[in-house]
């Protein structure tokens, strides 16, 4: 695959990756691109198919699975959600860093590709912050939160594999998460923000 070197993204729910993304294309305006993911649930309200995610059928997707279109994909409370080539394609054809929120299954499958991403872990400081901030959130029932943070106990566990991640961030501190972060990314920006000039 042509263009900029992918971020791939991994944590569980509450960690803080999607804050920390929204402060990196914020700050990095049309540097980073988001790969839009393809998932088989139904829309919530204010989602919009092409930007939030591809909304599609589970022959749709297994389908395209098949035929090895996709780089990952996983299901989770009974809906089949993964990443298409294209979508990353999509994003390197803009000349953009693609990044890639993905759960570890994600991460194990994408190792399997020749994406060549940089890894990254988004991690909080213990299970009781991770599930303070989700019950804090107020956007689960008490049964989706436990399987959240059973989810995320497996997670957190099979992220301490060696080699799996080429950085792991305990975000405890956002602003210090945030530098951390940025400096891993730092060359790559560097390097999508010289191309855009030439």
């Amino acid at each position: 695959m042509q263009g900029p070197r992918p971020v791939v993204l991994s944590g569980p729910s509450g960690a803080g990756k999607s804050t920390l993304i929204k402060k990196l294309f914020k700050d990095y305006e049309n540097v980073f691109g988001f790969s839009v993911s393809h998932t088989t649930r139904q829309p919530r309200p204010g989602e919009v198919n092409g930007k939030d995610y591809h909304f599609v059928t589970r022959e749709e997707m297994k389908k395209e699975i098949d035929a090895g279109e996709f780089i990952e994909h996983a299901e989770f409370s009974g809906n089949m959600y993964g990443t298409s080539k294209a979508a990353v394609q999509a994003v390197q054809a803009q000349n953009q860093i693609c990044v890639l929120d993905v759960d570890i299954q994600g991460v194990k499958n994408i190792k399997r590709t020749d994406l060549n991403p940089i890894y990254i872990s988004v991690q909080p400081p213990s299970m009781d912050v991770l599930e303070k901030r989700l019950r804090d959130r107020q956007t689960e029932t008490e049964e989706s939160l436990l399987k959240r943070l059973s989810a995320a106990r497996v997670d957190l566990e099979l992220s301490k594999e060696p080699g799996l991640f080429d950085l792991v961030i305990v975000n405890d501190d956002l602003e210090k998460a945030y530098s951390e972060l940025k400096e891993v990314l730092l060359k790559e920006i560097q390097k999508t923000q010289e191309s855009r000039k030439s």
